[in-house]
């Protein structure tokens, strides 16, 4: 590799920037970057490196730890933000180290050999790279070095600063959004795991596009994409969304810190225009009833002068300082009679706004009523091992059990019945589901937070004496998928841990001991998006919001 292909160059640097024009500061932190690479490329250490990274990613490693280091210099407080998070759930600032003299607001080697240890996890999940390896205290201790010697002398980049604060007073929702989307797709911490996420996804969108109408309207697509994931999309560091990044580093002194713990999640559907004043758009969704207040400023002019009442209208809305805005894209067609019966008996679109109905019912009690149905019917278990083809029965049997626990008379059950028909929300019979094409056996679990969950092919990491399907030789590779599977909820693999960390070899003999400290922590990490479970219910009946 000659001198010249080993430079960074600074549209490499801008890559990881919230900005696209290069700053005057930009001159001397690309020279730093710079360092740091070579450091890292003249070390032997290197050659591991590439055995879980592209020698192109070796760029953006020396770009991350560069922006760690500007970030501190310029008080732009997302690494400060981060520690203080972590210390917050976890009372130490960092997880993996036993550190005695951290010093906040300053460079720690910690902070150095963690960021080398997330970099590498993040990129690649083929394989879990120990906090604990040699090579990445030895590596973290060139780049501080390089650190510490320009501690003193390193210019302060106001205008990345700019990028993360807002106006107290700031109402607009759309300029709200603009610090999350910032934060989750700009910002340098976040850039090798929910940046790289939402190029990899566009370039799906863009490779699956074939029709010439489809490559015209590409940008559509992508904004839609976009807006989408800046509400869905969680970071591998806690867990947090955009929102909550925004908030905690805002802080909580700050007027908006709560407007953006509260924005609600979106909601994409379709909606009946029912009517308008001069601040307001009315809509109902369609598949539950619901009725929705548009801010009329957040909407595109079509339907601001939109006339014809029961006009469908494909909307993505979100909920900002207690007023619904829309987000994203938005499409109008004719009243069609199909379209909104499909919409009215369709499960997915009610899910949608699942979350409102979980804060105007009492969801738990429902929960806690299923838990107790399930116990009885499973003579006090709360999980069940057995083989994958007989998994469909006993979820029917339980879901039959469930009704008759409920002791519900014949009148009671058919106005039930009555109710859903009417409201356009049915299913006939049981939705038949086959599992014997995924393992070979399989565990139903009840979690306490969202009901009944079914895992396939993890039997070998709960040694039961319950279990006939546990094997010991198997039992670490089963642990490590229950850990690392998005699949796989919180709650079973915590159940794992707490019934059984005694009984098993992966925590008893094995390295698995050391996840035992952080597994809140990993767990957070590895499932990241699906890391807060919710509720599996869905109501039905029209609820005014």
């Amino acid at each position: 590799m000659s001198k010249q292909q080993e430079r960074i160059y600074i549209q490499k640097w801008l890559e990881i920037k919230p900005y696209v024009k290069q700053v005057p500061e930009d001159t001397y932190y690309l020279k730093l970057c710079n360092k740091v690479k070579k450091a890292i490329v003249n070390e032997e250490i290197s050659d591991v490196l590439l055995d879980y990274i592209e020698k192109d990613q070796i760029d953006t490693l020396s770009c991350l730890l560069t922006s760690y280091f500007e970030d501190l210099i310029s008080g732009t407080n997302i690494w400060n933000t981060f520690v203080k998070c972590h210390y917050k759930l976890y009372r130490k600032p960092l997880p993996f180290y036993s550190i005695e003299d951290y010093i906040e607001n300053e460079i720690n080697l910690e902070d150095v050999h963690f960021l080398i240890w997330y970099f590498m996890n993040t990129l690649q999940e083929e394989k879990f790279i120990s906090p604990y390896n040699d090579w990445i205290p030895e590596l973290a201790n060139k780049v501080m070095e390089i650190f510490e010697s320009e501690w003193e002398y390193a210019p302060e980049n106001k205008m990345l600063k700019k990028y993360y604060t807002i106006d107290k007073k700031e109402s607009d929702y759309y300029l709200a959004r603009n610090l999350t989307d910032t934060i989750l797709f700009k910002t340098y911490l976040f850039y090798p795991d929910t940046t790289i996420e939402l190029y990899e996804s566009d370039i799906e969108i863009a490779d699956n596009l074939k029709e010439e109408d489809d490559i015209e309207n590409i940008l559509v697509y992508l904004n839609y994409n976009r807006d989408t994931s800046l509400y869905t999309k969680r970071t591998r560091l806690l867990g947090f969304k955009g929102q909550e990044w925004a908030a905690e580093i805002l802080g909580k002194d700050h007027p908006l810190h709560d407007d953006y713990m509260n924005i609600s999640k979106k909601i994409t559907g379709y909606f009946l225009y029912t009517g308008q004043n001069n601040q307001y758009v009315f809509t109902e969704h369609i598949a539950s009833g619901k009725i929705f207040n548009l801010v009329k400023e957040s909407l595109e002019e079509p339907l601001k002068t939109l006339t014809q009442k029961n006009t469908i209208l494909f909307l993505g809305i979100v909920r900002w300082q207690n007023e619904w805005w829309f987000s994203g894209i938005s499409a109008q067609q004719p009243y069609d009679a199909t379209l909104v019966a499909k919409e009215r008996n369709s499960i997915e679109s009610k899910m949608a706004v699942n979350f409102l109905d979980h804060e105007e019912y009492k969801v738990e009690e429902v929960i806690e009523k299923q838990f107790a149905a399930f116990k009885d019917y499973t003579n006090g278990f709360q999980m069940i091992f057995c083989e994958s083809s007989k998994i469909e029965a006993y979820l029917k049997g339980y879901t039959e059990h469930y009704n008759t626990y409920l002791k519900l008379s014949k009148n009671e059950l058919k106005k039930a019945k009555e109710r859903s028909i009417k409201e356009g929300f049915m299913r006939e019979g049981f939705e038949s589901i086959d599992f014997t094409d995924r393992a070979k056996s399989g565990l139903l679990f009840f979690n306490p937070k969202s009901g009944v969950e079914v895992a396939l092919d993890i039997n070998s990491a709960f040694p039961s004496p319950d279990n006939p399907f546990f094997n010991a030789q198997k039992s670490g590779e089963a642990i490590m998928h229950l850990f690392m599977s998005e699949d796989i909820s919180t709650e079973l693999a915590m159940y794992c841990v707490d019934n059984y960390k005694d009984k098993l070899p992966f925590f008893t003999e094995d390295d698995g001991g050391m996840f035992l400290h952080d597994i809140d922590f990993l767990l957070r990490f590895w499932k990241k998006n699906n890391y807060v479970t919710v509720p599996a219910i869905t109501f039905t009946g029209k609820q005014k919001d």
